[in-house]
């Protein structure tokens, strides 16, 4: 692999690390969707260079796999659901944009030390690539725990899942057969995740995940 093949890697699977900061910050639920769909982007960019590079023709699927369902299919369906349902269009947070910086970096360093540590033989592609993607899974865990807005949390969801997409392309691929269950299930999830929102909505008259804990007594 030459450098230029090599930098060009780094620099898309860095560009996923950079936009899941960039969901972080994001206030609006609006912007919030927006930054998603670029992050989809970007993942489909990113398998496609893993593609190439490996001469791994069926990544090509996943990465328009990628594009399609996660950057207009689903980012379009929630802007429908928000419109629909009327909902807020701040998002709520459980800790401050600067606190949640500073731990979404705290994470990232971890990441790139503990990845980097324990794959000292693995090919050097795969172990930033591995490195980026445990990242990006820990940031999006990091939007659903700040997030108090069910919509929110479901955009970190599937940010996490863009991870997970991440690595395994990146560790050589997998087989064409587990990508599409997995965008298929992906599919599923979301549209189950609309049902419940509107049943949520309809009964609280509120998608803020507050709501949930009065209801159960848990806030006083």
């Amino acid at each position: 692999m030459n450098g230029l093949t090599f930098d060009i890697a780094h620099l898309l699977a860095g560009s996923l690390v950079l936009i899941s900061f960039m969901m972080l910050y994001q206030d609006r639920l609006f912007a919030l969707i927006n930054v998603f769909a670029l992050h989809a982007v970007m993942l489909a960019l990113s398998v496609a260079w893993q593609a190439y590079i490996q001469d791994a023709h069926h990544l090509y699927i996943t990465a328009a796999i990628a594009l399609v369902f996660k950057a207009i299919v689903i980012p379009v369906g929630l802007h429908r659901i928000i419109q629909r349902l009327g909902i807020h269009r701040d998002i709520e947070t459980a800790v401050g944009i600067g606190p949640t910086m500073l731990a979404g970096i705290a994470l990232v360093t971890l990441s790139m030390v503990l990845m980097l540590r324990v794959t000292p033989e693995a090919d050097p592609l795969a172990r930033e690539d591995l490195a980026f993607a445990l990242s990006i899974i820990l940031l999006g865990l990091l939007v659903m725990v700040t997030r108090r807005n069910a919509v929110s949390q479901v955009v970190g969801f599937m940010s996490l899942e863009n991870g997970l997409v991440l690595a395994a392309t990146g560790a050589k691929g997998m087989p064409l057969v587990v990508e599409i269950s997995v965008a298929f299930s992906i599919l599923i999830a979301f549209i189950v995740i609309g049902v419940f929102l509107f049943r949520i909505r309809e009964r609280f008259d509120s998608v803020d995940i507050g709501a949930l804990d009065d209801y159960r007594g848990e806030r006083r």
